[in-house]
């Protein structure tokens, strides 16, 4: 009896550690997940022309482009990522909980976000702007919006920022994705929607005969790659990766694709920070 029991635990220990070998590291660690040749990015599902999984569950989009050029920069192939959807709710919590390796999802960088993650980057300049129907003449920047309804997603500070500095009597409308707020503003249930100028003309272009862009942005704000707030060597990685995209014309040639045809002005490059 005691020879069965050392046999069944020497049995247990080396199916352990032969389970150990081939196992890839959780995500999160994004050096050691590149490393295994397998990466999970967080992105977005519904923004045309930045993150977009279409209906026959392909991925499409600028962020899309970007994340895939970092995972090549780091030798993981497109077949070998895994896209986790990822909204402003969850973005933080992902990253801390480990259930990505980093989020590309026009994901703004801020001090208050930049206490809770590492951010490389920024990979993108954006200026905050109004979504409104074609046909709407009355909204003409954020000054114009006082009684007018603006939406806005969970855990976004666009719409908020609108209404404690330009108009105070703005009623703001939530929702969980900014797609909702499309076929709201579509439906007339609300009046506007803001964020960064890019998201904006993606949406646009989804809808250019009933949709436009007022085309005042009135911030300039950063687009960054979100990751662990400790994972300094994977952000300079992802910060030597953006350099070369911008470098090599991917990046401009990314946006052109995806955005230019909406009739998006593309930016300079931003300065990749150390």
């Amino acid at each position: 009896m005691r020879l069965r029991r050392s046999w069944c635990a020497l049995l247990v220990v080396a199916t352990t550690v032969t389970g150990c070998g081939s196992e890839p590291p959780p995500p999160g660690d994004l050096l050691a997940s590149a490393s295994a040749g397998k990466l999970t990015i967080g992105i977005r599902f519904d923004q045309p022309g930045m993150g977009l999984r279409t209906l026959n569950k392909t991925y499409e989009g600028f962020d899309i482009d970007v994340a895939r050029y970092v995972a090549a920069e780091l030798g993981v192939d497109p077949e070998d990522i895994t896209w986790q959807e990822t909204r402003p709710a969850n973005r933080e919590k992902f990253i801390a909980g480990r259930a990505v390796d980093f989020v590309v999802g026009a994901y703004t960088i801020d001090d208050e976000r930049k206490r809770q993650v590492g951010f490389a980057g920024p990979y993108l300049t954006v200026g905050q702007d109004l979504l409104v129907r074609r046909n709407d003449n009355s909204i003409t920047g954020p000054q114009s919006l006082n009684g007018k309804r603006l939406c806005t997603v969970s855990e976004s500070t666009s719409a908020q920022y609108v209404k404690d500095t330009f108009a105070h009597e703005t009623k703001l409308v939530e929702y969980k994705q900014y797609s909702d707020c499309v076929a709201s503003l579509l439906a007339n249930l609300v009046d506007a929607i803001t964020t960064g100028n890019a998201l904006l003309s993606g949406y646009a272009g989804q809808h250019p005969e009933l949709l436009k862009v007022v085309n005042k942005p009135f911030t300039q704000r950063f687009y960054g790659i979100g990751l662990r707030k400790d994972d300094n060597a994977g952000r300079a990685k992802i910060n030597d990766a953006l350099r070369k995209m911008i470098s090599t014309g991917a990046w401009r040639a990314s946006l052109q694709a995806n955005l230019g045809p909406s009739g998006y002005t593309i930016p300079p490059p931003p300065t990749i920070s150390d």
